[in-house]
């Protein structure tokens, strides 16, 4: 028996992301999906924006843009992932030098990854959504090992400039405070109520 087993989606369900690993942490509800890519450039660098407010808007930009290229009902899932240090959102570095910059910064301190998730029915354009917080601590980091990990070419398309899921990321991750799921990209269990939320409004 897997999550899906509990669901019984009442529509075709599609993942807005071009991410391989939210599709990859979708699949462990073991929930059939299909995933179109939301055709949104995604900002780099950094704002003071909320975080609740940032990851909610972007996510809701992504569900949105899908949106139009579906004729026949579904749901559809949008999700938006920031770091946030120094009371900033960090996206993706442009740069290795800005990566190098951001790991420097995270380097032996605490921060705060948040991904919003949206899941929008069509063709009625209901949102619902909600936001998954995680406290992520790095252990101090050689600037031989940052040097190592950036020449993987592996930051530049992370937000924050690292994947915790990535052989470099493991060993600079001391502690997490929150749902693991959350720092790589997706909270499942916030993806879940969402979806059994969808499920009750159909009855």
């Amino acid at each position: 028996m897997t999550p899906a087993d509990l669901l019984r989606l009442p529509r075709p369900l599609i993942l807005a992301s071009r991410s391989p690993r939210r599709a990859e942490l979708l699949r462990l509800l073991g929930i059939p999906f299909r995933v179109y890519p939301a055709q949104l450039d995604e900002p780099s660098g950094s704002t003071t924006q909320p975080p609740t407010e940032y990851v909610l808007s972007l996510a809701r930009a992504k569900a949105l843009t899908v949106a139009r290229l579906c004729a026949e009902p579904c749901l559809i899932i949008g999700a938006d992932t920031t770091v946030v240090a120094d009371d900033t959102c960090w996206g993706k570095p442009a740069t290795a030098e800005d990566a190098r910059t951001l790991l420097e910064r995270l380097s032996g301190r605490t921060h705060d990854v948040y991904t919003g998730v949206v899941l929008l029915r069509v063709p009625e354009m209901e949102l619902s959504g909600g936001v998954a917080r995680t406290e992520v601590t790095f252990r101090p980091l050689r600037s031989t090992e940052i040097d190592a990990y950036i020449a993987t070419g592996s930051p530049l398309d992370k937000a924050g400039g690292y994947g915790i899921q990535d052989p470099f990321g493991a060993i600079f991750v001391e502690s997490v405070r929150g749902c693991y799921y959350n720092v790589v990209g997706l909270p499942l269990s916030l993806v879940y109520e969402l979806l059994r939320q969808a499920c009750d409004a159909e009855q």
